[in-house]
C-alpha cells in the first residue's frame, strides 16, 4: 500500500459493513447494559425492544410470502396463457 495514493478495495465493502454493524450492536448492547436504570426496567426495555423486532421480522415474512405467491400465480398464469397459445401450433406439427 503507498501512502498518499487511492487503492480500490475490491470485494472490502461487505466486510466493512458486516464490521460496522457488529460494531453498531455491541455499542448498543453496551450502551444498554450501561445505561443507569434498575435491572427491571432495562429487562423490560429489552424485551419489548425484542418483541418489536419480532413483529418486524414476522411482518417481512408475510409480506414476502405474499409477494412470492403472487408471483408463482402470476406464473401459473402466464404458463396455462402459453400452453393455450401453443396447442394449435403443436396440434399442426403433430400432422
Amino acid at each position: 500500500m503507498r501512502i498518499g495514493k487511492y487503492e480500490s478495495s475490491d470485494g472490502m465493502v461487505g466486510t466493512a459493513v458486516t464490521f460496522l454493524l457488529i460494531g453498531l450492536g455491541v455499542g448498543a448492547a453496551v450502551g444498554l447494559l450501561l445505561a443507569p436504570k434498575t435491572g427491571r426496567q432495562l429487562r423490560k426495555d429489552l424485551r419489548r425492544s425484542c418483541d418489536d423486532a419480532l413483529g418486524t421480522v414476522s411482518e417481512w415474512t408475510d409480506e414476502a410470502r405474499d409477494r412470492f405467491e403472487k408471483v408463482v400465480e402470476k406464473g401459473a398464469d402466464f404458463a396455462d396463457e402459453l400452453r393455450t397459445k401453443a396447442e394449435p401450433l403443436s396440434d399442426l406439427l403433430r400432422r
